[in-house]
């Protein structure tokens, strides 16, 4: 393996300058034994990787589990990776005590003692590697993935010194992604862990009626128990649920009182629910997933948010595709948010990393090969007429029209069809255009009522924004050529126009089943493209197991 100059002047450095410190007696080096592992150990990091190159080159090659302390200390803060949403026994944080006593039992002693150095230097590096980045290789699960991960380096020199004191735990922190969302997640992790060590909770009744603020009903102390765990529950108001046939009114047990319908909102708006109070089929759903189902969904969304947090730009587009919601991290601090419509189960939108270009005003749509073969040609042969309903051009592959009236429809070959730029252009009035291999875009559109459903897969992959125009006047970022008046002037032509950004803005398509909302409350979502059982079980596995 290559060995950069740096660390090699290094170890030969080292090397030349032990017999002064055997001399000296001063250092960290204390012993015979330990001088010869040492030795051992900057010889074999001539050819080791650079990992571990940079470990031991902080510590002057010199050996970091000499004494069984800081083993132990290694073992136990291994075993808080649980909360990480990591396996600890992945790491065998129960052999390493035996491990060390073998080696000091071992003969030769010396190259013993530094092979165990070495294993357990590379253990140490392997989970500080997995807390930074994550565990799983996400191109190994998704076929389609088209994300770069970024690897941060991990200091070195604070790594050594936190074995040195046996303080994992800072080591642990250093590595972790220093982001709200991934704090957040951790200590929804945490609360849900607790829950589930007190028993979770108990299912509503899935064939009862809807309940609707108001109602009397049996379930409703269930209701209020289960949501008592995970939201705030008001105390039923007298004035509203006590027993009007009571000598002394007292409030009604079984009344879904002003109260517990907002703690029902509170607990829809968090699961990507209508929130108007009524507790019907989806709802139901929803608070009857198991406690632990809802701690895999944490850890999953851990692993993700470790592939992707590292490395963030300060400002940068990003794309949630099952939140259906678009955020600009704006320049300063400020966020810019907007309802989304994404791609459908069958048709899904990709999760990459781009950057915004350009902007096209007053686009064209060409049709895509699917599109045109599973939606546009049906209806093609349905009615004639649908063509010239949606402005919509056959071309032949030079770009040539043609008669649509002389077509074989049941045997088209090889057409283009294009619809026209306009107010009922299925891309609206600006498409937003990054570079990348699966040929989506943003765009606006014309059917503004599609932002007011609540699940918003209806996509056949490109991202429809509700508020373009006014997005793309924050990306273009001069008020003084593209304020609002001169967006609206432009769209007011009607011409086709290309327009480059004066600063590219990084953009991500990615894909969440648990977030953190404003308030700091985890947002659980669908898996509206199943992805998450494939990801679950890739992180029940061992390292190094496919």
């Amino acid at each position: 393996m290559f060995v950069p100059a740096r660390t090699s002047v290094l170890i030969v450095l080292t090397l030349w300058l032990l017999p002064w410190a055997e001399s000296a007696g001063s250092g960290p080096v204390e012993s015979e034994g330990d001088v010869a592992v040492t030795r051992l150990i900057a010889q074999w990091m001539a050819i080791g990787d650079d990992d571990l190159q940079a470990f031991y080159a902080a510590r002057a090659m010199r050996p970091a589990w000499r004494d069984a302390n800081v083993v132990a200390a290694l073992a136990a803060a291994i075993a808080t990776l649980d909360g990480d949403g990591l396996v600890p026994s992945d790491y065998g944080p129960q052999t390493l005590l035996g491990a060390y006593g073998n080696a000091h039992a071992a003969v030769p002693r010396a190259e013993a003692l530094a092979q165990f150095d070495v294993q357990l230097s590379r253990l140490l590096i392997t989970v500080l590697h997995h807390l930074a980045s994550g565990k799983v290789d996400p191109a190994a699960i998704d076929p389609d993935w088209d994300l770069p991960r970024a690897a941060p380096p991990l200091d070195f020199a604070v790594v050594s010194q936190a074995v040195d004191a046996r303080q994992f735990e800072t080591a642990f922190a250093t590595a972790r992604p220093g982001h709200a969302l991934y704090a957040g997640l951790r200590a929804g992790l945490a609360r849900y862990r607790d829950l589930a060590r007190r028993g979770g909770w108990s299912a509503l009744p899935r064939q009862s009626a809807a309940l609707h603020p108001g109602d009397r009903h049996a379930d409703v102390p269930l209701l209020r128990a289960r949501l008592a765990l995970v939201e705030d529950v008001a105390e039923p108001p007298p004035d509203t649920c006590a027993d009007p046939a009571a000598a002394t009114p007292m409030p009604d047990p079984n009344c879904y009182d002003d109260g517990l319908a907002a703690a029902v909102r509170r607990f829809q708006r968090h699961h990507l629910l209508k929130a108007d109070g009524v507790v019907g089929a989806n709802t139901r759903a929803a608070l009857n997933v198991p406690v632990a189902a809802r701690i895999d969904q944490i850890r999953i969304n851990l692993e993700r948010a470790r592939w992707l947090l590292p490395g963030l730009p300060e400002s940068f587009v990003l794309v949630d595709v099952p939140g259906y919601q678009l955020s600009y991290f704006r320049p300063g601090g400020d966020i810019w948010r907007a309802r989304i419509v994404v791609g459908r189960r069958t048709r899904p939108t990709p999760t990459l990393r781009s950057a915004i270009t350009h902007l096209t005003f007053n686009p064209t749509w060409t049709v895509p090969p699917t599109i045109l073969r599973e939606d546009v040609l049906p209806k093609v042969r349905k009615d004639a007429g649908y063509l010239a309903q949606e402005n919509i051009a056959v071309l032949d592959a030079s770009g040539a029209r043609l008669d649509p009236r002389g077509i074989d429809w049941s045997r088209p070959g090889n057409l283009i069809l294009r619809q026209a730029a306009g107010p009922h252009n299925a891309l609206g009035r600006v498409a937003i255009r990054f570079p990348n291999t699966h040929t989506v875009y943003l765009h606006d559109t014309p059917a503004q009522e599609l932002f007011e459903f609540d699940r918003r897969a209806l996509s056949s992959g490109c991202v429809r924004v509700e508020h373009a125009l006014e997005f793309v006047r924050l990306l273009l970022d001069d008020e003084t050529r593209w304020n609002a008046d001169a967006i609206a002037a432009v769209v007011a032509e009607g011409s086709t126009r290309e327009v480059d950004l004066a600063r590219r803005v990084p953009l991500i398509l990615y894909y969440w089943t648990v977030q953190t909302d404003a308030d700091g409350a985890l947002s659980f979502r669908p898996d509206l493209y199943r992805r998450d059982a494939a990801l679950l079980a890739a992180l029940e596995r061992p390292p190094g197991q496919r």
